[in-house]
């Protein structure tokens, strides 16, 4: 049976511009879906926050674009700026049908937002 889970994951951005935030924003939404077997007509809705360093682009623009995610709802919000937080940093939180039940979901964390939740990259036995 399947139900919604929310499924997490973060990427940073070495600059903030347009197409590296595109292209990290895409990266990231791709990465969650292959590593928990999901197709469009699985997800739901996402909700992404990207650190107030991030001017240039809006993340969900990027996915809107991709003809089979266009009605889906997606979210841009600020993630809070607190001091000594990880900066150029995208979130998101992608909520899906799925059959897996909450240990099996693979959270995806890449480039320097790994350190972000070593709990769960050091739980499904990925290296940094």
């Amino acid at each position: 049976m399947k139900v919604v889970r929310g499924i997490r994951g973060a990427i940073t951005v070495a600059r903030d511009e347009r197409e590296e935030i595109q292209k990290a924003s895409l990266e990231l939404f791709t990465s969650i879906l292959i590593e928990n077997g999901l197709s469009p007509e699985d997800v739901v809705g996402v909700f992404i926050t990207a650190t107030p360093d991030i001017r240039a682009a809006f993340p969900a623009e990027v996915i809107r674009e991709q003809e089979s995610f266009r009605y889906i709802p997606i979210l841009c919000a600020q993630e809070m700026d607190v001091e000594g937080a990880l900066k150029q940093c995208i979130r998101m939180l992608v909520l899906a049908y799925t059959s897996r039940n909450p240990q099996e979901i693979r959270h995806v964390y890449l480039r320097n937002a790994c350190i972000l939740r070593k709990d769960l990259m050091e739980e499904k036995g990925e290296k940094e």
